[in-house]
């Protein structure tokens, strides 16, 4: 049995069915497969066939016996060929209802597309979709109509946020085979229903045009969406508003409050608010704006409100909406407080304006005077009653051309015009205008951010006039430098040279090019040190230029190789730069170096002379005592009587050696002064003895050459500190000078007097004078003036005078007139420890 099961089943995969022109043929290979079957097989192989030919009783008892009669083979090609006549009976069948099904479709097609519409259908596995329907109706303008798979390009005939919600909505229908339902509008302006289903593993889209009644319940349906999500929005918004904002019914109930307005009335939430009704105003403020919406009128003021304790200011705006009214209070206060800070910031400008000298004017954008401070107005001499007027711009120009106060002008309204261009300029305009007052005024004309235009005005006449001055000043000194034998060169902070004129490039012997490469002071230092190779002094002048600190006038001097002697100056100058000067003193030095060497020579030989009168003066006198003391043992009667002839040789001697011990001594005193090493013997000395003291050395002289002498003291003068024995000395020089250069019969005055601080002796005599040429040298050692005197003295006796009454710390006064005589003065200080103290 086994075996015809798979003969059989060779046989049936191996038959081949040739349907043409109505018949049915059978391959020969299929009866050749079924010749090995056996007789054994035959009760199988019938009743498989039966099953197969789907025959009755009768056909299968047929069939049997054929099988038996004919054999298996036979029966087999006979039962083929029934199955081609079945077939054939099947096919007429199936074309039949095929037939019946395609106008069915073509009724329920006809029906579908009564109206606009486009099918989309994806079959289940597939991508490409199967599109029907009229594409004109979303796509009435695309070239390309013939093409319907255009349609799925939503975004071509959908705008952008729909188009994105049709390709969400399809994604999820492919995907996940989630329906939907669409109210759309097209781009050209097209109500449309787009719904999405899985039906029977496919997957449609339905897109039609909505019109009559479903076009209006959809616009109804997507205008009440679209508000209610307005609404959402509004209402999220005002509750997440920073602002108290409410909404009342027509009776003036609360219907709708949000959270910043139950915070503001202390409520626990926005339902206790609207619950209780709780009022934001107070009472004087709500009857203003009920007043104001019951005349149809929107409600705006600026009112205090108590807020948690706190007085706040809020502007508070209102109106009346459908039967209700709605409102909103914005938090002022701090925009309240920097308006009030504004208007004094204004204030506080234009009272600082006002002091300004500069003549400030502002014009708004209206071209109108808005404010001008009283500079501006005694600038142009202009009415203030004018001003306050707030002229525009043009009339203030006019009046100001009329009284020929403003530069003149060829085309005066071309020129005004370009004035005005700053109404539209973005940046500031800088001007001079010469009046023809000869004023020249600087102007600035600054655009306003808020519109307008500012005028600065300046009086520049001195300021031009300064810098005419100043530019002359700088050719002068330009000329100056340049004409100047000194070698001028001025380096900056930065070490470099900014400026030099032709002595110093000449002095130097540097070129005028090199130098204006603005040279550093190293550079000019290598240059220059073929010259002058000092290092130490270079270094002060680097440091002198390029120092900050202890910045002063640094003197040198510079003897350079070729024997030039240059005096240097470093002068540090305000602006931080340092200027150079090179004098060449080459011949002053010279000058000087003989001078001092001819004053050292005068000096060595003059103290070689008061050496050598010291020397002479203390050789002089061991001799001179000896005969002194000779002549008055002579003259002592205890030696012997003399012969008037010896007598009067004897009285010459005395005489002499009297007069030469008072000259030496006087030598030896000056010696000694000029030394350093004369002391005072101080002590109180009794004015009147002294005087008395000095007149008595000179009683012989007056009585020899009939002088009178005149003592005026004063009784209470007193007494002073000093050494006794100089002020005699002092006093009778005085006297024996006054009595030397005193006529026969003439008279000498002495006169002594007290000040706070100084006891003044003066001596005065009727003698020729002394010559203005000569009188600085009445003081000078051995410097005697025989001009109208009897006696020719050594010139020593003004000497001493001015040495002890300044070893005193006195001063001596010598007035002549030639022809009227001649008065010395010695002050003497009365508190000799005062004076020593004030030395130290």
């Amino acid at each position: 049995m086994s075996g015809v099961i798979a003969a059989m089943r060779r046989t049936l995969l191996s038959c081949t069915f040739i349907v043409r022109d109505g018949l049915v043929g059978i391959s020969a290979s299929a009866l050749l497969a079924t010749s090995s079957a056996s007789a054994a097989d035959e009760p199988f192989i019938t009743q498989t066939l039966a099953n197969l030919l789907d025959l009755d009783r009768q056909e299968i008892a047929a069939l049997t016996t054929a099988t038996a009669v004919l054999g298996f083979s036979v029966v087999s090609a006979i039962l083929l060929m029934h199955n081609r006549i079945r077939s054939a009976k099947t096919e007429a069948k199936l074309r039949a209802e095929l037939h019946t099904l395609q106008v069915e479709s073509d009724r329920f097609r006809a029906l579908l597309f009564t109206e606009p519409q486009v099918l989309i259908a994806w079959a289940a596995g597939e991508t490409r979709p199967d599109i029907s329907g009229d594409t004109a109706l979303m796509m009435s303008h695309d070239p390309q109509q013939h093409q319907p798979q255009r349609i799925l390009a939503f975004g071509t005939w959908l705008p952008p946020e729909p188009a994105l919600r049709m390709d969400h909505a399809v994604d999820a229908l492919l995907d996940a085979g989630e329906g939907f339902l669409l109210n759309l509008t097209t781009s050209s302006g097209r109500a449309i229903e787009a719904m999405g289903r899985a039906i029977g593993g496919q997957a449609i889209v339905r897109i039609r045009e909505l019109s009559g009644l479903r076009r209006e319940l959809a616009e109804v349906s997507l205008r009440h969406k679209e508000l209610a999500e307005e609404a959402e929005i509004l209402r999220g918004f005002a509750n997440a508003a920073p602002w108290p904002i409410w909404a009342k019914q027509a009776d003036g109930r609360l219907s709708f409050v949000n959270a910043a307005y139950a915070r503001a009335t202390e409520a626990t939430d926005t339902g206790d608010a609207v619950g209780r009704n709780l009022e934001l105003l107070d009472s004087d403020d709500r009857s203003n704006l009920a007043r104001a919406l019951n005349d149809n009128q929107p409600f705006a003021a600026r009112v205090p409100i108590v807020i948690s304790g706190e007085r706040r200011i809020f502007d508070v705006h209102a109106a009346k909406v459908a039967s209700g009214s709605a409102g909103m209070a914005i938090d002022a206060s701090e925009a309240a407080a920097l308006s009030a800070a504004l208007v004094r910031m204004a204030e506080a400008h234009r009272r600082t304006l006002d002091q300004l000298s500069s003549g400030v004017a502002v014009f708004d954008g209206q071209r109108r005077l808005a404010f001008y401070n009283d500079s501006y107005r005694r600038l142009w001499d202009l009415d203030r009653t004018f001003l306050d007027g707030n002229p525009d711009d043009s009339s203030v120009l006019d009046r100001l051309r009329a009284a020929r106060k403003l530069p003149e002008q060829p085309d005066f309204r071309a020129w005004k015009a370009k004035l005005h261009e700053a109404y539209r300029a973005v940046e500031a305009h800088k001007d001079v205008w010469y009046l023809p007052d000869g004023r020249a005024l600087s102007i600035v004309t600054t655009p306003n951010p808020e519109g307008g235009v500012t005028y600065l005005f300046d009086d520049v006449t001195e300021s031009l006039e300064l810098a005419r001055r100043f530019d002359g000043l700088i050719r002068v000194q330009r000329e100056t430098l340049d004409n100047l034998a000194e070698a001028v060169a001025v380096f900056g902070s930065n070490g470099r040279a900014q400026l030099f004129n032709p002595a110093f490039a000449k002095m130097w012997k540097l070129s005028d090019e090199a130098l204006e490469q603005r040279p550093h002071i190293e550079m000019v230092e290598t240059w220059c040190r073929p010259l002058f190779d000092d290092t130490p002094t270079w270094q002060a002048i680097r440091s002198a230029i390029t120092g900050i600190d202890n910045r002063k006038s640094v003197p040198l001097k510079l003897e350079r190789k070729d024997g030039s002697v240059l005096a240097c100056m470093t002068m540090p100058l305000p602006d931080g730069a340092t200027m150079l000067t090179f004098q060449d003193i080459s011949d002053a030095e010279n000058v000087e170096r003989a001078l001092r060497e001819r004053n050292e020579a005068l000096e060595t030989a003059d103290q070689m002379k008061v050496d050598f009168v010291h020397h002479v003066s203390y050789e002089l006198r061991s001799p001179l005592t000896t005969i002194i003391g000779f002549a008055h043992l002579l003259s002592d009667p205890v030696t012997g009587p003399l012969m008037p002839k010896q007598a009067e040789y004897l009285d010459y001697i005395t005489t002499s050696t009297g007069a030469l011990l008072a000259i030496i001594n006087n030598i030896l005193d000056l010696a000694t002064i000029d030394a350093g090493a004369m002391t005072l013997n101080l002590g109180p000395i009794d004015i009147r003895k002294t005087i008395a003291a000095a007149a008595e050395g000179i009683q012989d002289r007056l009585v020899r050459d009939r002088i009178a002498l005149q003592i005026d003291v004063d009784p209470a003068i007193g007494s002073f500190t000093g050494d006794e024995s100089r002020v005699v000395q002092v006093l009778y020089n005085l006297l024996a000078n006054a009595v030397g250069f005193s006529p026969h019969d003439a008279a000498i005055t002495l006169t002594a007097r007290r000040s706070e601080h100084t006891i003044t002796f003066t001596v005065t005599d009727r003698g020729p004078g002394i010559p203005p040429e000569v009188k600085d040298k009445v003081f000078d050692w051995f410097e005697s003036h025989a001009n109208g005197s009897r006696h020719r003295g050594a010139g020593l006796g003004l000497s001493l005078v001015r040495s002890f009454v300044e070893l005193h710390g006195g001063k001596v006064r010598v007035d002549s007139a030639v022809g009227k005589g001649t008065t010395v003065s010695c002050d003497f200080p009365i508190d000799q420890t005062a004076h020593r103290n004030a030395a130290e």
